[in-house]
């Protein structure tokens, strides 16, 4: 299984355009490489690609890979997309992939009924959004559907319908044995979720906020501790964060996505990139490739 990281940064990427933090700043310096946001494309064979959530930065992300060019005259070899979550940073960029004839999305029940591109893009070909099962095939792959959490995207936040509206995937590949699990979005440890990942070969996990309270430092704003978890992230530091976690389980690759533009992990020299280092996990860059 070949695996595609193509953006890694949480909505907005890094930097994000109205943002002056240190490390945006960093980045229109020229110190620190920018990120877009996160998304990731996954293949059995290199020949047939899925992708994982469908970030604002798409157009830029598929045009960067000569594995995700198309053939011709229009033959692209992306068969579908899975939505971990409907948040507009992980559903924008379907609408730029309203060309794509055939697509099949798979989304939680609550996510395919709510998201804008849904109606709006499925009208200019005939979309395919298969009803999420627990466990499926997916293009020789074996695709495995954790609940993560409740947190609705805004736009649905007057919908009666029950979630979960965030899930998890757990991706195999049988002739291999590599597995991957894909977590970006993680509001608290779910009950579960450590036997969920247990023997993966690698965990792509939420690294949107190191504390829970780093927001309001970093951009001298309002969002407080309280808003910032509302988010529906876990910050990797403390006794119940998710690094804490991490040091329980030294047989897994874990390694960071989604991360936020305030996260000082996102300095080599900062304490907190550190401490990220010292419980066994990693922070890759855009453009990663992996291959299980």
């Amino acid at each position: 299984m070949r695996v595609l990281l193509l953006g890694t940064a949480a909505g907005g990427g890094v930097p994000q355009w109205n943002c002056a933090c240190a490390n945006c700043e960093a980045v229109r310096a020229g110190t620190a490489p920018a990120r877009t946001q996160d998304c990731l494309a996954v293949s059995a064979d290199g020949r047939t690609w899925y992708l994982l959530n469908a970030s604002p930065d798409i157009r830029t992300q598929l045009t960067s890979y000569a594995a995700l060019a198309p053939l011709p005259p229009r033959e692209s070899p992306l068969r579908g997309v899975l939505l971990t979550d409907g948040e507009l940073d992980h559903t924008l960029g379907l609408f730029q992939l309203k060309e794509a004839a055939g697509l099949r999305v798979w989304a939680p029940a609550a996510v395919a009924a709510t998201v804008p591109a849904r109606e709006i893009a499925g009208r200019y070909h005939g979309w395919e959004w298969p009803r999420l099962e627990e466990r499926f095939e997916l293009g020789g792959l074996v695709v495995t559907v954790f609940p993560v959490s409740g947190k609705r995207p805004k736009y649905a936040g007057d919908s009666a319908l029950d979630g979960p509206w965030v899930v998890a995937y757990r991706i195999e590949d049988p002739a291999t044995g590599g597995s991957l699990v894909y977590a970006p979005c993680v509001a608290q440890w779910p009950e579960g979720f450590d036997d969920f990942c247990a023997g993966a070969s690698c965990v792509l996990l939420d690294g949107s906020f190191f504390a829970p309270d780093e927001m309001a430092g970093a951009t001298a704003g309002d969002v407080g501790s309280g808003a910032q978890l509302a988010m529906g992230h876990l910050p990797m530091a403390g006794e119940h964060g998710s690094l804490a976690r991490i040091r329980r389980s030294r047989d897994t690759r874990w390694l960071y996505t989604h991360v936020n533009n305030t996260n000082p992990v996102l300095s080599p020299a900062s304490p907190e990139h550190a401490a990220l280092l010292e419980a066994g996990a990693e922070l890759p860059p855009d453009a990663t490739e992996l291959l299980l």
